[in-house]
């Protein structure tokens, strides 16, 4: 289960909006954006950092694992712990009987 959000949605969409528009502006922005931003805001500028990065790698502008892809392969890694115990329990329940089998018979 994830953990709560420290920050809103509100704020963090209004953040990541106001570093990309800063970011495109013909400065870049001047200085430290993400400290000038954050302190503005009140969030912490490596926080804001890895929010516009994730942004950034999910629109296509940075290489990186998306956030749907991640989510994807979480599921799936899921998905094949469950599979790996499955299997592991037929196989001590295939060799249970095939051990009741080989004992001779009364």
């Amino acid at each position: 289960m994830a953990a709560p959000r420290k920050y809103p949605d509100e704020l963090r969409d209004r953040a990541i909006r106001l570093v990309l528009d800063a970011k495109a502006a013909p400065d870049g922005g001047g200085g430290n954006v993400y400290k000038r931003i954050g302190e503005q805001l009140g969030i912490n500028p490596e926080t804001l950092r890895g929010w516009v990065k994730q942004v950034e790698i999910d629109n296509g502008t940075r290489p990186g694992t998306t956030t749907d892809d991640a989510t994807r392969l979480a599921e799936l890694e899921r998905e094949v712990r469950e599979l790996r115990r499955a299997n592991a329990i037929l196989k001590s329940a295939s060799a249970f009987f095939a051990a009741e089998l080989d004992r001779p018979s009364r």
